[in-house]
């Protein structure tokens, strides 16, 4: 029985992390991996989201072979790397290319939690930064889903440095008028939720998403507080005014589709 993730090989039913309910995959599947009692939305993989979000047949993929390497011979991270890879087969947490959604054509970019927890190193920083030059060069709105748990400690402060890399090339999208639709998703925190994933013209999440920089004892250990529950879950983020809507899955392309009717009047290529 699987708790949380909506993808583990050919099991067949998929307990919900939240209520217990036992869900059937093809239930779960046709209900966008939502569960049908609570509304858990299930974690999936960057496949189901370029299903979700873009048309049919659009995706085209862009750098997909770019690996990373091994500054610090962090001890057993070629290894780490091996098993991400073959575990996903993706070569690094990030993917992004071209596609459409709703007719419109967008640089559309998606992480993956899968692969050491969607951690942020050069790879992906370089990745994000590529996609972001792309949407201004060719002049498409940008979407990117992220879900991380921050920066890689691997190739450390090479990490870090991707924060202020991949916002630095975003001031330059806004700059030049095109639009940046963020999606962090469940879990987004630390340096990704820091950097790119709260700079979107618009920010979209879905229902219950932990979204956040330090987790919850840290922070009450620094600053000597108790704090409220749920404080790092979309709709309290939401409330707070720190994102722009929370929307069930399986409206997220729709939601996308009318932000762009609005803020975007480019051509349909």
């Amino acid at each position: 029985m699987v708790e949380s993730s909506a993808r583990s090989g050919e099991t067949l039913w998929f307990r919900c992390s939240r209520c217990g309910e036992i869900i059937y995959r093809k239930t779960l599947e046709s209900n966008f991996y939502i569960c049908n009692r609570c509304g858990y939305h299930f974690r999936i993989t960057p496949e189901d989201y370029i299903r979700i979000i873009l048309d049919d047949g659009t995706w085209e993929e862009i750098d997909a072979d770019i690996l990373a390497l091994d500054p610090l011979k962090f001890p057993k991270y070629q290894e780490k790397l091996k098993e991400a890879r073959a575990k996903t087969g993706h070569a690094d947490a990030f993917a992004y290319g071209r596609g459409r959604t709703g007719g419109v054509p967008v640089v559309f970019g998606v992480m993956d939690f899968n692969f050491i927890g969607g951690s942020m190193g050069p790879v992906v920083g370089e990745k994000v930064a590529r996609s972001v030059r792309l949407a201004r060069n060719e002049r498409r709105p940008l979407i990117i889903v992220a879900t991380s748990g921050g920066a890689r400690m691997q190739e450390g402060i090479l990490s870090l440095m991707q924060m202020a890399k991949t916002s630095a090339e975003l001031a330059l999208l806004r700059r030049d008028g095109v639009p940046f639709i963020s999606v962090p998703v469940d879990p987004c925190t630390a340096g990704v939720m820091a950097s790119f994933a709260s700079l979107g013209d618009v920010i979209i999440s879905e229902p219950g998403a932990l979204l956040g920089f330090a987790g919850q004892r840290v922070i009450e250990d620094t600053i000597g507080q108790k704090l409220p529950e749920g404080f790092q879950r979309a709709e309290f983020m939401l409330k707070h005014g720190l994102i722009d809507i929370v929307t069930p899955r399986r409206r997220l392309k729709e939601t996308i589709v009318n932000i762009l009717s609005v803020l975007w009047h480019g051509e349909r290529l």
